[in-house]
């Protein structure tokens, strides 16, 4: 009886068998399936918060993100913006204004993130990005942008369409990176006066009619300046600043004419608008125009040749107000740790005996006082460093390059005071924009940081 039953016995095994595969080969469809959907949509929500984002809060995935995580970092922030928007989209369709964005952005996108940037939001036809590792990065990206552009361009000129034109702005500082939100909806985002800078220089590409201005933070924070066209541009009062921001014209995408143009031009062009400053509008007008025999199509030049003849018509001057002089201490400027306040009192004594000494033509002194004042610096930069050393200041790179950067521009400004080649007016300007700027943006930024991480590291038990 057994030997008969054990074909059947042995058929059933095996269709139970055959079973039990089919059911774990659908298991195991249906957990690919999973990590495929599950994949797709860590993909899609990467599309709403970088992954970059995400890696520099700590977190591993989206699931991991929580409403308040935050950190503090220095970063370049880029602000770009098409011009003349309304102007481009004023006889398209719904459906044409957003496939016109989207065409735009998605030529733009890929050279962020190819630079290591991060695109933090899209506000229409405005791109906010970040750029967390290096100040170069987010000026060669803003370079490459408007280059993409060019291309871009030729393709809409194919197609018999107006060809787009966009302004940038860069700037870096200290930023905090985190959620905000509520409940219900929270998204990432970078809080900090230093993001307000990069829009409002955004703005000012307008002004000027060039499409890439950078902050002197950001001048101060690249490895080799010398391998960008740059330029001083102007001094702007930015809401809720005390210190006049300087602003830099970076003009690597200009054509070659008027690039080396403006290379050859560039001390006159500085001096006119050190001259347009003083109100010393006759020396101004001649230095612009001798720019603009060199390169016809510089738009600031011809920008700040047309302000010094509306003075002339007007009396309406656009400049700062605050040039020359002396620079008073203000509460703004402490830090909160003795031995830096003091040491910054004495720093910003010594740059006014400086001015003063300019100001008045005597340079009996100025040699001694010069060399004095550069050991000073020394001397309060070693001791900044040691402190933050002992308390292991995250950001103390960031912090010492504005200290090297200093150091390089009053090296600079020593020569120049010694040589004897140039009149008071423009060293005092000079003082004014690397000096006086230098410190009081310093010590209300980058020395507050540090006074705050200081106090709060003596306060933990």
């Amino acid at each position: 009886m057994p030997i008969e039953q054990e074909p059947s016995t042995l058929a059933w095994f095996k269709d139970e068998l055959q079973k039990k595969m089919a059911a774990l080969e659908q298991e195991i469809a249906a957990h690919r399936h999973t990590r495929d959907l599950l994949r797709q949509t860590e993909n899609a929500y990467g599309r709403f918060v970088p992954h970059q984002l995400l890696k520099l809060l700590n977190a591993q995935s989206i699931l991991d993100l929580k409403l308040g995580e935050q950190t503090e970092k220095s970063m370049t922030i880029l602000f770009s913006d098409i011009r003349d928007f309304t102007r481009l989209s004023e006889f398209m369709s719904p459906q044409q204004t957003f496939s016109f964005i989207n065409s735009y952005l998605g030529e733009m996108e890929p050279v962020i993130s190819a630079h290591g940037g991060i695109v933090d939001k899209y506000i229409g036809d405005a791109i906010m990005a970040l750029f967390p590792s290096s100040a170069d990065q987010g000026l060669q990206s803003a370079i490459a942008m408007l280059a993409q552009l060019k291309t871009y361009n030729e393709g809409r000129e194919r197609a018999s369409y107006p060809p787009v034109k966009i302004g940038i702005g860069l700037n870096t500082g200290i930023v905090m990176l985190g959620t905000i939100g509520g409940t219900q909806r929270m998204e990432g985002t970078v809080l900090s006066d230093a993001v307000n800078l990069a829009s409002r220089l955004e703005e000012t590409t307008k002004t000027y009619k060039t499409p890439l201005l950078i902050s002197e933070h950001t001048l101060n924070a690249l490895n080799n300046v010398d391998s960008y066209c740059i330029r001083f541009l102007d001094r702007i009062r930015v809401k809720g600043k005390t210190q006049p921001q300087s602003v830099y014209e970076v003009f690597d995408n200009d054509l070659e004419a008027t690039r080396v143009g403006k290379l050859a031009s560039r001390p006159q062009f500085e001096e006119g608008v050190t001259y347009y400053h003083l109100k010393l509008i006759d020396r101004a007008i001649s230095l612009f125009q001798a720019c603009l025999i060199q390169a016809p199509e510089d738009q600031p030049a011809q920008v700040y040749l047309q302000r010094c003849l509306n003075f002339q018509q007007t009396g309406h001057h656009e400049g700062t107000g605050e040039v020359g002089g002396t620079l008073e201490w203000r509460d703004e400027f402490l830090v909160g740790f003795d031995e830096i306040d003091n040491q910054h009192h004495e720093l910003l004594a010594h740059i006014n005996q400086v001015a003063l000494m300019i100001s008045r033509e005597d340079s009996s002194g100025i040699e001694e006082t010069m060399q004095f004042l550069g050991d000073y610096v020394h001397f309060h930069f070693d001791s900044e460093e040691k402190i933050m050393r002992e308390v292991n200041y995250p950001l103390m790179n960031d912090h010492l390059r504005e200290h090297r950067k200093l150091v390089e521009q009053f090296l600079r400004l020593k020569a120049e005071i010694t040589s004897g080649s140039h009149d008071k007016l423009y060293l005092g300007f000079q003082i004014q924009l690397f000096l006086f700027d230098w410190f009081a943006n310093h010590t209300t930024k980058t020395d507050r940081h540090l006074g705050k991480f200081i106090r709060d590291a003596k306060a933990k038990p």
